[in-house]
């Protein structure tokens, strides 16, 4: 198994309508948004694009509320077998530091919500989850890859972007999140 799935891997298994389709949609939302195609996405040390969707539970996840935390945003799909991996060991983390001000934000991408919905039920979370099957949230942040995370320190600025992610990672994760939450 890679250590990344890419977009475009997935998008290779698809019908080319329904891939036309895909390509459409994040053409329209990077366009919608001002950005160009290969801009780059993030610096690090700068805020990031707002969420402005509503989890899971229904409540909007407000970047700018949870300054003075510590936030990992983690875009993930279904059909992704490096998030598979990645997803207990998220909750792992946040079990461990939450009560030291770590907040997990995981944006799903799928287009299906029922497809999100059965990857949940084989890997179960407690921190927040937001379905973007839009990508309105993944065309401002352009993850190169799935699992894509980007840390943000307590003062609200991008501070790292890991992207993939093999068992092998996991002490790095948890080191650079320890040190966000000691800062």
């Amino acid at each position: 198994m890679s250590a990344k799935s890419s977009i475009s891997d997935e998008w290779r298994r698809q019908s080319p309508r329904r891939c036309l389709r895909a390509v459409f949609v994040l053409a329209l939302a990077v366009v919608s948004f001002g950005a160009t195609p290969g801009a780059a996405a993030l610096d690090l040390g700068t805020k990031p694009p707002p969420i402005d969707l509503p989890d899971l539970k229904g409540v909007k996840v407000d970047l700018a509320a949870l300054e003075g935390k510590v936030v990992l945003v983690d875009f993930w799909a279904s059909w992704c077998g490096p998030c598979r991996e990645e997803m207990p060991v998220l909750e792992a983390l946040f079990e461990k530091y939450a009560a030291d001000g770590l907040v997990i934000v995981g944006i799903n991408i799928d287009r299906s919500a029922k497809k999100m919905n059965k990857f949940l039920e084989s890997s179960p979370v407690s921190f927040r989850i937001v379905h973007d099957p839009k990508v309105k949230v993944a065309s401002k942040y352009e993850p190169a890859t799935m699992p894509s995370s980007y840390f943000i320190g307590r003062d609200g600025k991008l501070r790292h972007v890991h992207e993939g992610f093999r068992k092998k990672d996991a002490p790095d994760l948890e080191a650079r999140l320890k040190t966000l939450l000691a800062q």
